[in-house]
């Protein structure tokens, strides 16, 4: 039986996009990385992790278009019928292709904010209400992320030229806050344990 087949073509091409976008992830460069500390993670870290998802999705597409193979009396209509077939795929990799490349320009919380909120409105529904629940969904995981990575694990993301103040005002005051509160609970600590011991 042959397991070469349509799926498994768009397969193998999904799986090389990830790889040319994994290496061209490496070539993201800011002024705040032009020296990285060691063990420092750099700007590519992020869409790399994103690259990695959507390898393993290509790589269960790939398994499944071998085990499992379209019938092969399928027709798709031509290229219009195989790009509607297709259209999903294809404009994940076309966006996350614009949000690499504005990364730089924009920076990484920007950028992620309008990467995330266009594949939802482009994928999903785009009626009204789930319009707001695409705003409340990405601020929570944009956000989210970018709070845990730059505020408690303390990574430098990537700022971008036209939002470099904006980004530096948010680490400043978000990221300033949070380190302050955890100085007051390590403030306290020692005065908590000596209480406890004349306890």
């Amino acid at each position: 039986m042959n397991r070469f087949n349509r799926d498994t073509i768009i397969a193998v091409i999904l799986l090389l996009l990830v790889g040319f976008f994994a290496y061209t992830s490496f070539g993201i460069k800011t002024p705040v990385f032009e020296r990285l500390a060691p063990g420092q993670m750099g700007p590519g870290f992020w869409p790399r992790i994103i690259l990695a998802g959507l390898a393993i999705m290509g790589l269960i597409y790939l398994f499944q278009s071998v085990v499992s193979p379209p019938p092969p009396g399928e027709k798709r209509g031509g290229l219009i019928g195989w790009y509607r077939h297709y259209k999903n795929p294809i404009w994940c990799f076309a966006v996350f292709a614009a949000f690499l490349t504005i990364i730089p320009v924009l920076g990484m919380l920007i950028a992620g904010l309008i990467f995330v909120f266009s594949l939802m409105t482009m994928l999903g529904p785009k009626d009204g209400l789930a319009v707001k629940r695409h705003v409340l969904t990405t601020f929570g995981t944009v956000g989210g992320m970018w709070f845990i990575f730059a505020c408690l694990l303390e990574v430098q993301l990537p700022k971008g030229q036209l939002t470099g103040a904006f980004d530096e005002w948010l680490l400043v005051n978000v990221c300033g806050i949070v380190s302050s509160i955890g100085g007051l609970f390590a403030d306290a600590g020692p005065s908590c344990s000596a209480l406890m011991t004349s306890v």
